[in-house]
């Protein structure tokens, strides 16, 4: 079973980079089947082996020897090591299947949002849905929780982007209004937390570094996502930390 649900993760990541490619593009995520971007060429079924392709061909394309992007290997690493990490923390479960669907999406929100500084709608409004039908269905979160989680981190990060013009988009508050649908607004709260404390960790050494300016704009979305992951799969462990040190 590890083994297979980390080639699980590794078909999924192949499947993430074809959203993050085509999603922001207003293209078919089905339609046409996958091809090479440069010349054109459809991919036969040995172009398409996550990572072993990509490591086969040097990088590059096999037909008009383009060189393909890092991404492409790395999305399916992650997706692989990330979708192995959950099966042993919550063993073959419904929650398990739940929260590989939340890392997916998270996973192509933080390449998305990195790439083309946008957080798709098509991503966020399904997630919420599918949230709250997981939380009546499953009961793994009870839908009052879910409900508190969809309202409460979306609307601190939606006051701050009227306090903050320009500082956040309302593609960050759908995003935390996705992930508190799964996670409850604690969780979520906190993994913005974790998000933001990274992200000014970050932010101010490449300032310091002269690699970007005051005014340069940096996504947002990849920090939330980041905060998100970190609370599933130890979302318990550092409460309880934070819990013992005032005990």
């Amino acid at each position: 079973m590890i083994i297979y649900f980390f080639l699980l993760g590794l078909v999924i990541g192949s499947f993430l980079n074809v959203v993050i490619y085509r999603l922001p593009e207003g293209k078919s995520i089905i339609t046409p089947p996958s091809h090479c971007p440069e010349c054109g060429t459809r991919l036969k079924v040995i172009d398409l082996i996550p990572v072993l392709s990509y490591l086969s061909t040097g990088g590059k394309c096999r037909y008009c020897n383009t060189k393909i992007s890092i991404q492409y290997p790395l999305v399916e690493l992650l997706t692989g090591f990330l979708f192995l990490a959950a099966y042993l923390k919550f063993g073959f479960s419904v929650q398990l299947f739940i929260y590989l669907l939340l890392i997916s999406a998270l996973i192509a929100v933080t390449f998305i949002d990195y790439k083309y500084m946008i957080i798709p709608n098509k991503i966020t409004y399904p997630l919420i849905v599918i949230s709250l039908l997981s939380a009546i269905i499953f009961d793994y979160l009870t839908i009052f929780q879910s409900l508190l989680g969809i309202v409460i981190p979306s609307l601190l990060l939606l006051i701050v982007a009227f306090i903050f013009k320009g500082g956040m988009g309302m593609g960050d508050v759908k995003l935390a209004a996705a992930i508190g649908g799964f996670l409850g607004w604690s969780y979520t709260l906190a993994g913005i937390f974790l998000g933001s404390l990274l992200g000014s960790i970050i932010g101010l050494s490449l300032m310091g570094l002269g690699i970007i300016g005051r005014k340069t704009r940096i996504p947002f979305g990849p920090f939330i996502c980041i905060g998100a992951i970190v609370m599933i799969f130890f979302g318990d462990t550092l409460f309880n930390w934070y819990i013992n040190l005032f005990l």
